[in-house]
């Protein structure tokens, strides 16, 4: 697989949040990752990658897990080396999910919500997810790899009310397919 258009090679995806006002539960968001192998590129992950967790392979890490929103800068990091994935990988799948332990929360009840997608200094998509605020989950982009091996980015915003363990069955499938 040779090219002279390299495509994506090493991506960082940062999710941030304001924290809960005081006296309210935490706040507690989290990216997910779904790879997609080419005998089943959508329905179920040939594997997850979140809350401190890496890929089997090491080419994704979840290099940083806030449960609070608490601090400065970006809550939560994740970095994906596309260009290590195996060749059997055709897509990667990235999504954010709100835990949803003290009671049904949606993105347009947190504030401050950013989604920011780069590879180095350029950056790829940025979402504040007012697209999807009644959602409790969203997919917010994948990487498709290229018919000579090459990555590209894919802006994606779709919202799923559902809780995270749902929204990981249903964030690889396409907008027809979803329930």
């Amino acid at each position: 697989m040779s090219s002279l258009n390299k495509g994506l090679e090493k991506v960082e995806v940062t999710l941030k949040w304001d924290p809960s006002p005081l006296g309210e539960p935490d706040h507690d968001l989290d990216i997910v990752a779904g790879t997609y192998t080419a005998d089943a590129p959508f329905g179920d992950p040939d594997y997850l990658v979140h809350f401190d967790s890496r890929s089997p392979d090491g080419t994704i890490t979840l290099n940083r897990d806030s449960k609070t929103g608490q601090g400065f800068g970006s809550d939560e990091v994740m970095t994906l080396e596309l260009d290590r994935l195996a060749e059997t990988y055709v897509r990667v799948v990235i999504g954010v999910a709100i835990q949803q332990g003290e009671g049904r929360k949606t993105f347009g009840q947190i504030e401050n919500t950013a989604v920011q997608i780069r590879e180095g200094y350029e950056e790829l998509s940025e979402s504040d997810l007012a697209g999807v605020e009644g959602s409790t989950a969203a997919t917010v982009a994948e990487f498709v790899r290229g018919e000579s091996g090459e990555w590209h980015h894919k802006v994606v915003l779709r919202g799923y009310d559902g809780t995270p363990e749902e929204f990981t069955a249903h964030m690889g499938l396409p907008e027809q397919r979803r329930a």
